[in-house]
């Protein structure tokens, strides 16, 4: 390895320690050759699902959120599952600020729980970040799952 590399690999790593973002890494593929590579570009960050263990309550909290890409034009949002019995208008959802729909349900942990969205009551949509998902019993679609 050339002097040189060394010294700018180095410089790089201090630079990195100290939080500074980098355009450029560098990656060694022989003696004396370096490359540089733009690094990936991060994927979209969606909320996704939240919980909360509450001792007290011996529940969990779990927060659902749809994103506002999910929702598109919609006006309303419930979320549907085991927990509510499948009612389709049972647990509706807040419009938060940055357009995402969002509600806090209470589970019972040590359970897993399928359900889904329902957009304007008559657009499903899974959780783009759900545990897992499951074959629905209709057979057409699957479900999201939440476990906890």
């Amino acid at each position: 390895m050339t002097k040189a590399i060394t010294n700018e690999l180095k410089s790089l790593a201090r630079k990195i320690a100290q939080g500074a973002q980098q355009k450029k890494i560098i990656q060694l593929h022989a003696p004396g050759e370096a490359h540089a590579l733009v690094p990936p570009q991060p994927k979209p960050q969606y909320p996704g699902i939240k919980k909360e263990y509450l001792k007290r309550k011996n529940t969990c909290r779990v927060t659902f959120c749809l994103p506002k890409a999910a929702v598109a034009d919609g006006n309303c949002a419930y979320v549907v599952g085991d927990f509510n019995g499948w009612n389709p208008t049972a647990d509706k959802m807040k419009k938060s600020r940055n357009g995402d729909y969002i509600i806090k349900i209470e589970l019972e942990p040590g359970r897993e729980y399928q359900f889904r969205y329902l957009i304007d009551s008559c657009v499903w949509e899974n959780d783009w970040q759900a545990d897992k998902y499951v074959g629905s019993p209709y057979g057409d679609s699957e479900n999201s799952v939440v476990v906890v």
